[in-house]
Protein backbone atom coordinates (compact mmCIF):
# COMPACT_ATOMS: atom_id res chain seq x y z
CA UNK A 1 0.00 0.00 0.00
CA UNK A 2 1.39 3.58 -0.84
CA UNK A 3 1.04 5.54 2.63
CA UNK A 4 1.94 8.87 1.11
CA UNK A 5 -0.80 10.65 0.41
CA UNK A 6 -2.38 14.06 -0.37
CA UNK A 7 -3.81 16.35 2.45
CA UNK A 8 -7.04 16.18 1.40
CA UNK A 9 -6.88 12.18 1.53
CA UNK A 10 -5.61 12.50 4.85
CA UNK A 11 -8.13 14.69 6.42
CA UNK A 12 -10.61 12.57 4.62
CA UNK A 13 -9.14 9.49 7.20
CA UNK A 14 -10.66 11.89 10.29
CA UNK A 15 -14.36 11.83 11.38
CA UNK A 16 -16.41 14.27 13.69
CA UNK A 17 -16.41 13.32 17.40
CA UNK A 18 -12.70 11.67 17.19
CA UNK A 19 -10.00 11.28 19.93
CA UNK A 20 -7.12 12.97 17.99
CA UNK A 21 -3.58 12.41 19.96
CA UNK A 22 -1.40 15.37 18.38
CA UNK A 23 2.02 15.32 18.95
CA UNK A 24 3.94 18.16 20.02
CA UNK A 25 5.31 20.45 23.13
CA UNK A 26 4.97 24.05 22.46
CA UNK A 27 4.90 24.17 18.51
CA UNK A 28 7.59 21.97 18.21
CA UNK A 29 7.19 18.20 16.68
CA UNK A 30 3.23 19.83 16.18
CA UNK A 31 1.71 18.41 12.65
CA UNK A 32 0.60 22.06 11.61
CA UNK A 33 -0.07 21.58 7.69
CA UNK A 34 -2.49 18.68 9.06
CA UNK A 35 -3.89 20.93 11.75
CA UNK A 36 -4.33 23.74 9.28
CA UNK A 37 -6.20 21.51 7.00
CA UNK A 38 -8.64 20.29 9.56
CA UNK A 39 -9.35 24.36 10.29
CA UNK A 40 -9.95 24.67 6.97
CA UNK A 41 -12.41 21.75 6.49
CA UNK A 42 -16.26 22.89 7.60
CA UNK A 43 -17.09 19.86 7.64
CA UNK A 44 -15.62 18.28 11.03
CA UNK A 45 -15.51 19.40 14.42
CA UNK A 46 -16.40 18.18 18.16
CA UNK A 47 -13.02 16.70 18.46
CA UNK A 48 -11.57 15.60 22.33
CA UNK A 49 -7.83 16.39 21.54
CA UNK A 50 -5.29 14.69 23.68
CA UNK A 51 -2.30 16.65 23.51
CA UNK A 52 0.96 18.19 25.51
CA UNK A 53 -0.39 22.15 25.24
CA UNK A 54 -2.75 24.08 22.66
CA UNK A 55 -0.34 26.03 20.84
CA UNK A 56 -1.21 29.24 20.91
CA UNK A 57 -3.33 32.15 20.24
CA UNK A 58 -3.95 31.31 16.27
CA UNK A 59 -0.96 28.94 16.08
CA UNK A 60 -1.21 24.91 16.33
CA UNK A 61 -4.37 23.53 17.76
CA UNK A 62 -4.99 26.95 18.89
CA UNK A 63 -6.78 27.35 15.34
CA UNK A 64 -9.09 24.73 16.00
CA UNK A 65 -9.94 26.00 19.10
CA UNK A 66 -11.22 28.89 16.95
CA UNK A 67 -13.02 27.62 14.86
CA UNK A 68 -15.15 25.83 17.31
CA UNK A 69 -14.02 22.38 16.17
CA UNK A 70 -13.18 21.00 19.92
CA UNK A 71 -15.30 19.99 22.44
CA UNK A 72 -12.57 18.55 24.93
CA UNK A 73 -8.80 19.11 25.37
CA UNK A 74 -6.79 16.58 27.93
CA UNK A 75 -3.17 17.64 28.48
CA UNK A 76 -0.98 19.45 30.77
CA UNK A 77 -0.22 22.74 30.17
CA UNK A 78 -2.88 24.59 28.31
CA UNK A 79 -1.94 28.62 29.46
CA UNK A 80 0.12 28.95 26.56
CA UNK A 81 -3.07 29.27 25.16
CA UNK A 82 -4.95 32.43 26.39
CA UNK A 83 -8.04 31.05 24.39
CA UNK A 84 -8.13 28.12 26.02
CA UNK A 85 -8.40 29.55 29.81
CA UNK A 86 -11.01 31.78 28.42
CA UNK A 87 -13.05 29.18 26.77
CA UNK A 88 -12.90 26.99 29.72
CA UNK A 89 -14.12 29.74 32.10
CA UNK A 90 -16.74 30.55 29.87
CA UNK A 91 -18.23 26.55 29.50
CA UNK A 92 -17.42 26.58 25.65
CA UNK A 93 -14.57 24.16 26.65
CA UNK A 94 -14.07 21.15 28.71
CA UNK A 95 -10.70 20.52 29.92
CA UNK A 96 -8.37 17.97 31.74
CA UNK A 97 -5.67 18.25 33.14
CA UNK A 98 -3.20 15.80 33.29
CA UNK A 99 0.37 16.01 35.25
CA UNK A 100 3.09 16.13 32.03
CA UNK A 101 4.94 12.39 32.89
CA UNK A 102 1.53 10.73 33.48
CA UNK A 103 0.27 11.99 30.53
CA UNK A 104 3.30 10.11 28.61
CA UNK A 105 3.62 6.78 30.22
CA UNK A 106 -0.97 6.65 29.79
CA UNK A 107 -0.54 7.23 26.28
CA UNK A 108 2.89 4.52 26.73
CA UNK A 109 0.53 1.99 28.22
CA UNK A 110 -2.51 2.74 26.14
CA UNK A 111 0.40 1.27 22.87
CA UNK A 112 1.40 -1.15 24.69
CA UNK A 113 -1.96 -2.79 25.74
CA UNK A 114 -1.77 -2.23 29.58
CA UNK A 115 -4.73 -0.95 30.69
CA UNK A 116 -3.30 1.62 33.72
CA UNK A 117 -1.12 2.05 36.16
CA UNK A 118 -0.72 3.49 39.80
CA UNK A 119 1.42 6.61 40.37
CA UNK A 120 2.27 8.88 43.29
CA UNK A 121 1.82 12.17 41.06
CA UNK A 122 -0.89 14.41 41.84
CA UNK A 123 -1.88 12.04 45.33
CA UNK A 124 -3.79 14.27 47.72
CA UNK A 125 -4.03 17.14 44.65
CA UNK A 126 -7.89 18.16 43.01
CA UNK A 127 -6.50 16.08 40.03
CA UNK A 128 -6.66 12.86 41.77
CA UNK A 129 -9.99 12.95 42.84
CA UNK A 130 -12.70 10.37 41.81
CA UNK A 131 -10.01 7.98 40.84
CA UNK A 132 -8.40 4.77 42.97
CA UNK A 133 -6.14 5.32 45.70
CA UNK A 134 -3.86 2.49 46.72
CA UNK A 135 -1.39 1.55 49.30
CA UNK A 136 1.69 0.21 48.24
CA UNK A 137 4.60 -0.97 50.20
CA UNK A 138 2.79 2.03 52.79
CA UNK A 139 2.79 4.85 50.09
CA UNK A 140 -0.29 6.12 48.85
CA UNK A 141 -0.95 5.72 44.65
CA UNK A 142 -3.40 6.86 42.60
CA UNK A 143 -4.26 4.95 39.20
CA UNK A 144 -4.52 6.71 35.86
CA UNK A 145 -5.86 4.82 33.09
CA UNK A 146 -3.60 4.08 29.79
CA UNK A 147 -4.88 6.68 27.16
CA UNK A 148 -5.92 5.52 23.45
CA UNK A 149 -7.38 7.43 20.18
CA UNK A 150 -8.67 7.33 17.10
CA UNK A 151 -6.75 9.14 15.10
CA UNK A 152 -2.81 10.11 15.64
CA UNK A 153 -1.46 13.02 14.14
CA UNK A 154 2.26 13.21 14.19
CA UNK A 155 5.23 15.16 13.01
CA UNK A 156 8.69 13.72 11.83
CA UNK A 157 11.11 15.09 10.02
CA UNK A 158 11.78 12.35 7.59
CA UNK A 159 10.38 9.14 6.38
CA UNK A 160 11.06 6.78 3.64
CA UNK A 161 8.34 5.21 1.66
CA UNK A 162 7.63 2.39 4.78
CA UNK A 163 7.09 4.92 6.99
CA UNK A 164 9.74 4.43 9.37
CA UNK A 165 10.48 7.85 10.88
CA UNK A 166 12.95 9.74 12.06
CA UNK A 167 12.35 13.07 14.30
CA UNK A 168 14.19 16.48 14.91
CA UNK A 169 16.06 16.77 18.29
CA UNK A 170 13.05 17.67 20.64
CA UNK A 171 10.46 17.69 17.93
CA UNK A 172 10.28 14.19 18.91
CA UNK A 173 8.54 15.14 22.02
CA UNK A 174 5.01 12.50 22.53
CA UNK A 175 4.89 11.79 18.78
CA UNK A 176 6.78 8.46 19.00
CA UNK A 177 4.66 7.64 22.11
CA UNK A 178 1.45 8.51 19.79
CA UNK A 179 2.09 6.35 16.86
CA UNK A 180 1.75 3.37 18.70
CA UNK A 181 -1.79 4.81 20.72
CA UNK A 182 -4.19 5.25 17.56
CA UNK A 183 -6.66 3.07 15.58
CA UNK A 184 -5.14 5.53 12.41
CA UNK A 185 -1.51 7.17 12.67
CA UNK A 186 -0.98 9.82 10.01
CA UNK A 187 3.00 10.67 9.71
CA UNK A 188 3.52 14.89 8.67
CA UNK A 189 6.76 14.67 7.54
CA UNK A 190 9.10 17.37 5.87
CA UNK A 191 11.10 15.11 3.81
CA UNK A 192 10.03 11.05 2.20
CA UNK A 193 13.34 9.23 0.94
CA UNK A 194 13.51 5.52 -0.75
CA UNK A 195 13.73 2.22 0.82
CA UNK A 196 17.28 1.88 2.50
CA UNK A 197 18.25 5.71 2.61
CA UNK A 198 17.49 5.61 6.15
CA UNK A 199 19.41 3.49 8.76
CA UNK A 200 17.43 1.31 10.81
CA UNK A 201 19.88 2.59 13.81
CA UNK A 202 18.21 6.13 12.86
CA UNK A 203 14.42 4.83 12.92
CA UNK A 204 12.85 5.54 15.83
CA UNK A 205 9.01 4.73 14.99
CA UNK A 206 9.01 1.63 12.95
CA UNK A 207 6.93 1.46 9.77
CA UNK A 208 4.37 -0.93 11.05
CA UNK A 209 3.09 1.97 13.10
CA UNK A 210 2.64 4.20 10.54
CA UNK A 211 -0.29 4.22 8.41
CA UNK A 212 -0.40 7.27 5.95
CA UNK A 213 2.22 9.90 5.25
CA UNK A 214 1.83 13.70 4.10
CA UNK A 215 4.34 16.11 3.24
CA UNK A 216 4.49 19.12 5.13
CA UNK A 217 4.43 22.97 3.34
CA UNK A 218 7.89 22.92 3.27
CA UNK A 219 7.75 20.74 0.81
CA UNK A 220 10.06 22.06 -2.44
CA UNK A 221 8.17 22.51 -5.47
CA UNK A 222 8.82 20.34 -8.72
CA UNK A 223 7.28 17.39 -7.74
CA UNK A 224 10.63 16.23 -5.27
CA UNK A 225 9.50 14.00 -2.75
CA UNK A 226 12.49 15.68 -0.56
CA UNK A 227 11.58 18.65 1.46
CA UNK A 228 13.58 21.36 3.19
CA UNK A 229 14.25 20.55 7.07
CA UNK A 230 12.06 22.98 8.89
CA UNK A 231 12.15 23.79 12.34
CA UNK A 232 9.43 25.02 14.25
Amino acid sequence: MEKLIQINEAINLINSDDVLLVGGFGLSGTPLTLIDAIAADETKGNFTVISNNLGEEGRGLGKLLIKGKLKKVVGSYFTTNRDAVKAWSKGILEIELIPQGTLAEAIRCGGAGIGGFYTKTAVGTKLAEGKEHKMIDGETFVFEKAIKGDVALIKALKADRLGNLIYDKTARNFNPLMATAAKKVIAEVDEVVEVGEISPDEVITPHLHVDYLVLSHDRKKGGSLHAKKREY
